[in-house]
């Protein structure tokens, strides 16, 4: 059953810290980093995905090297911003698969977005067709990313 907020202590914390980096560790060499034994280290494991901490495992892709290596960050203003508009939009933008993330944003715009596509041409359709015709759309401003110094995934 999962939990609000969960008070971690360092094994938990150290789990996590390799966990995020190295997903695909064994429980032996989790367990022997960590500095617990085996069955001690994958309860804790276990217990950090019930309480849904640790959501789940994946591969990480380098979009580079899969042809998407134009990155565009899209301010985006709405003409209304009662409950029901937000509601569509955030319907909406999770539709486009370009925008890597979606974030509301406590500001002079309303959401911030990442996208990601092959080049400039790409994106230009991708904001024309989709992110500007997406509901109670005002405004976008486009900023293009020329290198990603850091980026956690």
């Amino acid at each position: 059953m999962p939990v609000d907020r969960m008070d971690l202590d360092r094994f938990d914390l150290a789990i996590l810290r390799v966990l995020s980096t190295e997903g695909r560790i064994s429980a032996v060499e989790l367990a022997r980093r960590i500095g617990l034994s085996k069955s001690p280290a994958q309860a804790r494991m276990k217990r950090l995905e019930e309480a849904e901490i640790i959501t789940g495992y994946r591969a990480i892709l380098d979009p580079i090297k899969m042809g998407q290596a134009h990155v565009a960050f899209v301010e985006v203003k709405l003409s209304d911003t009662r409950e029901a508009a937000l509601q569509a939009f955030n319907r909406a933008v999770l539709t486009v698969p370009e925008v890597e993330q979606c974030h509301m944003m406590a500001s002079s715009f309303d959401y911030l977005l990442k996208v990601r596509t092959a080049d400039i041409l790409a994106y230009r359709r991708v904001l024309g067709e989709q992110i500007s015709s997406l509901p109670y759309v005002a405004s976008t401003s486009t900023y293009v990313a020329m290198e990603a110094v850091k980026e956690v995934f």
